[in-house]
């Protein structure tokens, strides 16, 4: 025996294994061809999404109208009454009440039209309002403050405005300066007058 081996015989293609389960077009040479699958129609799905959309839209808006009508329904103001007009209502007049804060007196002294002086009578040259700058002298043994009023006439003597001037506490003996302003076109020459002057212990 020699002890080389003769070399193995070439591999032998191998036929495919049939498969378990066949269509019918496999089983049968005479069935019929199959059947293409018909294209998806994409087109048809888009157009019935969109008219679905429209008719929920169409659907929430004609909700949301019928809901404000209901509301302003039930808003709506009654109707207007027939009834023969009747008189308001009439309030009960107030009783007096008292007044809390402290009447404030005059203070004591000589008159207090005495007190006041002119200093200068003018009018203003833009919008011809006349205005009186007022001197005031305490002539008092204590604290007083002013209030005076100012008239303003013209060449006749009539009155054509007024004005006031009001001051804080003077100290006795001291004076001030104040200015009582008028509220309307003056002519020019109008003359200034102090009127009532009230004196008041603060």
């Amino acid at each position: 025996m020699s002890d080389t081996f003769p070399p193995p015989p070439p591999e032998q293609p191998q036929p495919e294994p049939e498969p378990r389960y066949r269509s019918p077009e496999q089983m049968s040479p005479w069935a019929a061809p199959a059947v293409p699958q018909r294209k998806q129609r994409t087109g048809l799905i888009v157009t019935l999404a969109v008219a679905g959309g429209l008719v929920v839209a169409g659907g929430t808006v004609a909700l949301v109208v019928s809901t404000m009508s209901a509301v302003q329904d039930s808003i709506a103001l009654p109707p207007r009454s027939d009834a023969p007009y009747s008189a308001p209502y009439e309030d009960e007049p107030f009783e007096d009440e008292p007044y809390d804060e402290e009447p404030v007196e005059p203070a004591p002294g000589p008159d207090p039209e005495g007190d006041v002086t002119v200093a200068t009578c003018g009018r203003d040259s833009l919008i011809g309002w006349p205005h009186a700058d007022l001197k005031i002298v305490n002539r008092t043994g204590g604290p007083a403050a002013y209030i005076v009023t100012v008239s303003f006439v013209d060449g006749d003597g009539e009155e054509v405005d007024d004005g006031i001037a009001t001051t804080e506490e003077i100290a006795p003996g001291d004076a001030v300066t104040v200015r009582a302003l008028g509220s309307g076109e003056v002519a020019a020459g109008t003359k200034c007058r102090t009127g009532e002057v009230e004196r008041y212990v603060p």
